[in-house]
C-alpha cells in the first residue's frame, strides 16, 4: 500500500509538500490503489554536468520519491546513473534524500557519452532479480539523444514484452533535434515494431524546475495507465 502522510512527515518533511502533489496526480490519472515499483535512472553524459551543479536533477529525484510513495511501500527508489556506461547504481530513500544525487554524481568522477541501452539493461536486470510481482514505472531522465541508437531502439522494442513502463524525460530545449529520437521511440508502431505502447517521452524545458508539479506529475502518469490496460490484455501483466 502506499506509504501514509504521517510516515512521510516523520521520515522526509521537507517532501510533504510534494507528497501532496503526487497524490493529486496519482487520483487525476486514475492510478489510486494502483502498485508498481519506481525507478529513477539519470544521465551523466558530459552536458549535463550544469543540471547537477545547479540542483536541478536533485529536485527532479525527490519529485520521482513523492511520486513513489503512492505507488510502493518501502519509501525507496533504485537509481541508474549512466554515460558511455553503467556509472552507479544506488537508492534515494525517505530518510536521506537531501543532497544524496549531488554526492553520488561526485563519486562516479569522469562524465561520458549517452549510452541508452547499458542503462535500460541496469534497471531490467535489477527489476528481474527483484522478484517483485508489481510493474514498474521507470523514470528516464536525459538531455540528448544515444550513441547507440539501434542498440536503445531494439532493446526498447524487446522489453515490450516485460511489465515495465519507461517514461522518458527530456532536459533541454524541446526543440533541440537532440530529441528527434525520443520521439520516434514514442511513436514506434504497435505491434509492428513491439508488442505493446510502452514509453512515453516529454520535454520538460532548459530548466526543468519551472515545471509545476501538478504538470510534471500529470506528464510522468500519462501514458502509464493505458499501458496497465494494454499490458494485462496482452498478457504481459496478470
Amino acid at each position: 500500500m502506499a506509504l501514509s502522510p504521517e510516515r512521510v512527515a516523520a521520515e522526509a518533511p521537507g517532501l510533504v509538500s510534494l507528497y501532496k502533489s503526487a497524490r493529486d496526480g496519482v487520483a487525476r490519472a486514475g492510478l489510486g490503489g494502483v502498485r508498481a515499483a519506481v525507478y529513477l535512472v539519470l544521465d551523466r553524459s558530459g552536458s549535463m554536468r550544469p543540471f547537477y551543479r545547479d540542483g536541478t536533477v536533485q529536485h527532479f529525484a525527490e519529485q520521482v520519491l513523492a511520486l513513489s510513495a503512492h505507488l510502493d511501500d518501502d519509501g525507496r527508489v533504485p537509481v541508474v546513473f549512466f554515460s558511455t556506461a553503467v556509472d552507479g547504481v544506488a537508492e534515494l530513500e525517505l530518510g536521506g534524500y537531501r543532497d544524496r544525487i549531488g554526492a553520488l554524481h561526485a563519486s562516479y568522477g569522469h562524465m561520458g557519452r549517452t549510452n541508452y541501452h547499458l542503462a535500460m539493461k541496469a534497471v531490467i536486470r535489477h527489476y528481474l532479480m527483484s522478484g517483485a510481482v508489481e510493474p514498474a514505472l521507470v523514470v528516464f531522465q536525459t538531455d540528448g539523444g544515444p550513441s547507440a541508437r539501434g542498440a536503445a531502439r531494439e532493446l526498447l522494442c524487446l522489453a515490450a514484452e516485460l511489465p515495465v513502463f519507461w517514461q522518458f524525460v527530456g532536459f533541454g530545449d524541446p526543440a533541440d533535434q537532440e530529441f528527434s529520437f525520443l520521439h520516434r521511440l514514442d511513436e514506434l508502431p504497435v505491434p509492428g515494431a513491439r508488442l505493446v505502447d510502452n514509453a512515453g517521452f516529454f520535454p520538460a524545458g532548459a530548466d526543468p524546475r519551472l515545471v509545476a508539479d501538478a504538470e510534471l506529475y500529470d506528464r510522468l502518469l500519462a501514458g502509464f495507465g493505458d499501458w496497465l490496460a494494454e499490458a494485462r490484455a496482452a498478457g504481459v501483466l496478470a
